[in-house]
């Protein structure tokens, strides 16, 4: 889903309330990595149903491509012997939101204390969450990021809340206590003043 991410929606001028509408009851308050798994979710439900995806405004190509893209990663799955698992709570999001953080724990961000930007963990550069992701104005404290954007501003796009803790668990290599630590608590060097 991610690979068609931006083609998925579509936005008629002569039906853009419901289009809006549509997109709404599809977002899901997690984040846009769960929102993309819950179209797809509904979609196999459908059994692929191309009127769905009309109904829905989503792009019906778009979809048939990710699903071309989940049965290659099947076929490799089957060729070295892997077996397909799902999650067996489907009700619990916890596990699928760790495993995307573990595959992009370099693309972590911080709320900073103004509350509308972000900064990125290692690079430590100012970035803002796209007006089209489903947590644009929820701002959660942490967040994972797909790709970042460049236009008026730098924007990550396809943004998930996460717990600082997953990627110190994810990437101890690359992360350690002192890089999620919060700020108000992070100690403030002392100043000298001569007098």
């Amino acid at each position: 889903m991610l690979s068609v991410q931006n083609s998925i929606f579509y936005r008629p001028k002569d039906k853009k309330l419901f289009a809006d509408q549509a997109r709404r009851n599809l977002t899901r308050p997690e984040g846009d990595h769960i929102t993309l798994l819950n179209i797809w979710e509904q979609w196999v439900e459908t059994e692929y149903s191309m009127q769905w995806c009309y109904e829905n405004f989503i792009q019906y190509r778009s979809m048939n491509r990710a699903r071309d893209v989940r049965d290659q990663i099947i076929g490799l799955l089957d060729r070295v012997e892997i077996p397909l698992t799902s999650n067996p709570d489907a009700s619990d999001i916890v596990p699928i939101k760790k495993a995307i953080a573990a595959g992009f724990f370099f693309n972590a961000a911080r709320l900073q204390r103004s509350g509308e930007r972000y900064k990125t963990l290692k690079q430590n550069q100012d970035v803002y969450i796209h007006p089209s992701s489903a947590l644009f104005e929820v701002n959660p404290k942490w967040v994972i990021y797909y790709e970042l954007v460049l236009t008026s501003k730098e924007y990550i796009r396809q943004v998930m809340d996460i717990k600082a803790e997953w990627l110190v668990e994810a990437a101890p290599h690359y992360y350690n206590k002192k890089d999620i630590e919060d700020e108000s608590r992070r100690k403030m060097p002392k100043t000298v003043t001569k007098s």
